[in-house]
């Protein structure tokens, strides 16, 4: 595991992150390597980087487990990692000797493997929810043969070679004595079972692949970059294993007028000179309806306005974020003869100078360069 980075260094951040920050740090990377959007050759494999260093700090007890062995697993004897590839002491046992340190059962149940689904929702979508239908594609048992692989009415004959076991043992002769090596047998290809007559819909492979149609509630708040995890809804296990999970990733389109930031919620209002220099009370459009906020004489622009409780519902917790108005004061670009007239009355009773009458602004420009 030499070339695997730190969990921390992959998010950009320090050991002592609070849940918080290791949220941020992986929204922000996610939308930066999401394949959907970054069309990098390497964009995906950074994307699974992210989201695997993700899974383990997010966790409290997988952190702390990473954080006092790294990617060293003690509960697999091995440099498995928390990652699904191996490279345990089995597997350098394997390279050395042709064989496996432990046994395992070819007839175990086995966990089905996960699934991830990308989901692309409206703005307004991710922010209030919605229930929905998806279709996935999975692999689940033979309906016919209930994952047996055998033909209706047979069953599976234990193997004759390796008695069920899986595995065989060769004897080979080296330099420094007999030695015995043990692999998958090689009569049944390690399942310590042959079938003799194979069901006809599955062709003996005890799975099909199959549309799965799946009812979905989609929580209010969640974020571009989120994910969401269903129960169960992964890949038929083996054995009878259990499934796997199903795993949503969601990607959350753009508004025209909103942002959003975490929980808030950010937005532009024009205000012309007049209502600033004098105030004014305006309407704003927020998320779910339009209010009046009142604007103090002598506003400036760039001026933010909070409207609190009408920003993002919290995904977990109660409340809502804030909405951030934030006022641009716009400069007319025509002006009739009197507008004009009375903006040079102002003018003059506040002080200011206007240089309508003298030398166009290309003049003076030419007259710089001249050093005049």
């Amino acid at each position: 595991m030499a070339d695997k980075r730190d969990y921390y260094e992959v998010l950009g951040i320090g050991k002592d992150a609070s849940d918080d920050d290791i949220k941020k740090a992986y929204r922000k990377l996610a939308r930066q390597y999401h394949p959907d959007v970054n069309k990098e050759a390497d964009a995906e494999t950074k994307f699974k980087e992210v989201k695997e260093a993700y899974d383990v700090l997010s966790d409290s007890s997988k952190r702390s487990q990473y954080d006092q062995y790294g990617h060293i697993d003690p509960n697999q004897g091995g440099f498995g990692g928390f990652s699904a590839g191996g490279g345990g002491f089995g597997d350098i046992f394997d390279m050395f000797f042709g064989g496996n340190g432990r046994q395992r059962n070819p007839n175990a149940p086995q966990r089905g493997n996960d699934l991830q689904y990308t989901m692309t929702l409206e703005f307004k979508e991710a922010i209030f929810g919605k229930e929905t239908d998806i279709t996935i594609n999975r692999t689940e048992n033979c309906d016919v043969c209930n994952g047996s692989g055998a033909k209706p009415g047979t069953e599976p004959k234990t193997c004759s070679v390796c008695h069920g076991s899986g595995q065989e043992e060769v004897v080979q002769n080296t330099p420094f004595g007999r030695m015995v090596n043990r692999r998958s047998c090689s009569n049944c290809g390690g399942t310590g079972t042959i079938i003799e007559e194979k069901c006809g819909n599955c062709n003996g492979a005890g799975r099909v692949k199959k549309q799965r149609k799946i009812h979905i509630r989609i929580p209010a708040g969640v974020d571009d970059g989120s994910q969401m995890r269903v129960n169960g809804e992964g890949e038929g296990g083996v054995k009878g294993g259990p499934p796997g999970d199903l795993y949503i990733v969601f990607r959350v389109k753009d508004h025209d007028f909103f942002q959003r930031e975490d929980e808030d919620i950010y937005c532009e209002i024009p205000l012309t000179f007049t209502q600033a220099a004098l105030g004014d009370e305006i309407e704003v459009p927020t998320l779910t309806e339009k209010v009046k906020i009142k604007v103090p004489a002598g506003t400036q622009t760039g001026t933010y306005f909070r409207l609190k409780g009408k920003g993002v519902p919290r995904l977990r917790g109660t409340g809502q974020g804030d909405q951030h108005i934030k006022v641009v004061v716009v400069t007319p670009s025509t002006l009739t003869d009197d507008q004009k007239e009375l903006l040079r009355q102002f003018g003059s009773l506040s002080g200011e100078k206007t240089h309508e009458n003298e030398q166009s602004f290309f003049d003076r420009v030419k007259r710089a360069f001249r050093g005049d």
